[in-house]
């Protein structure tokens, strides 16, 4: 985990954040500096930003939007005061309209300053935010600020390297983030747009979408839009007696980049999950990742003990070969 130290002093009004990397400082300005890499991890797991407008000068603006799991929306924009190229930048960051016009209806605009050096293992990053008032900053770490800040930073390790390097040849990976979510990342040989068609066309999701040997997809019907319902059923291949499957509601649907669903057996009265799907392509290959949000710790634990891990490898080496050809 790249964040070390995270530190709110009510006296300064600031929060300051304090990160180590293993890449050189030069590529983790870039990280920063460039919007389409922003979005891979500016927001926490659940909540990405797409950044609509970047002009990275002194008194230019930056704008985006957060997305959260359930169609949930807020649009948020930087304006840059200050850039020593390589070194820092400074922003007033906070909620703004329709029109991009900061407002205080949330929290009022905070200044915060990026600034960057290189260590003898790589480069740190520190970031102060500077709050207008004690119940400003007292009112940002109630709704999350600091959880949520770390577990965005936490992201960015994934960002600094390339794709194939992270991934490649590393199979399917289970991370716990806290007692409730599970990541799980895998790279396939492909397209988004093709692995995303593999997702939700009814005859390749039978091809590959099987779990272990033997078993055979006998129902596949995804939804098409937000509050559709979707069903997929399985069956050991010749005994229908062992038949099982999920159901669920389309949540939120960005095509080819994410969709989030509920998830839940069919035939249970048990509460659902929340799968939240997101693809990204870099240089031919494209990281699934797939953010889970169970309703417990105790069935987050039941459902990772079945060897799930394994049976989506199984899956996935399916969607690559499948991709791949």
């Amino acid at each position: 985990m790249p964040v070390t130290d995270i530190v709110t002093d009510p006296q300064e009004l600031t929060l300051t954040i304090t990160a180590d990397f293993s890449a050189p400082v030069e590529r983790l300005w870039k990280v920063f500096t460039d919007p389409r890499q922003l979005e891979r991890f500016w927001g926490p797991p659940g909540w990405p930003a797409t950044f609509t407008s970047f002009d990275f000068t002194v008194g230019g603006r930056a704008l985006y939007q957060m997305q959260g799991p359930n169609g949930e929306s807020e649009l948020c924009g930087w304006e840059f005061t200050r850039i020593v190229p390589g070194e820092c930048f400074e922003v007033l960051d906070g909620f703004v309209d329709e029109s991009g016009t900061m407002h205080d209806n949330v929290v009022p605009a905070m200044r915060m300053v990026f600034s960057f050096q290189s260590t003898t293992q790589g480069s740190r990053l520190n970031s102060v935010t500077h709050f207008t008032s004690a119940q400003a900053l007292e009112k940002s770490v109630e709704m999350g600020m600091v959880e949520g800040t770390r577990a965005a930073m936490d992201q960015i390790d994934t960002v600094l390297i390339d794709l194939r390097e992270y991934a490649q040849g590393k199979g399917t990976r289970t991370e716990i983030l806290d007692d409730t979510h599970v990541r799980i990342t895998r790279l396939i040989n492909g397209s988004r747009d093709d692995v995303w068609r593999a997702h939700q066309d009814p005859e390749l999701l039978k091809k590959w979408l099987l779990g272990p040997d033997g078993w055979i997809m006998t129902v596949a019907e995804p939804g098409e839009k937000v509050g559709d319902s979707f069903r997929q059923m399985w069956e050991q291949d010749g005994a229908p007696d062992t038949a099982f499957g999920f159901e669920g509601e389309i949540l939120l649907i960005d095509a080819p980049r994410r969709e989030v669903t509920t998830e839940k057996m069919i035939g249970t009265d048990g509460p659902s999950t929340t799968n939240d799907l997101q693809l990204y392509e870099e240089d031919g290959a494209t990281l699934i990742t797939l953010l889970i949000e169970y309703p417990t710790k105790e069935l987050r634990d039941t459902i990772l003990a079945t060897g799930m891990t394994d049976g989506m490898e199984t899956s996935y080496q399916r969607l690559d070969d499948l991709v791949g050809s």
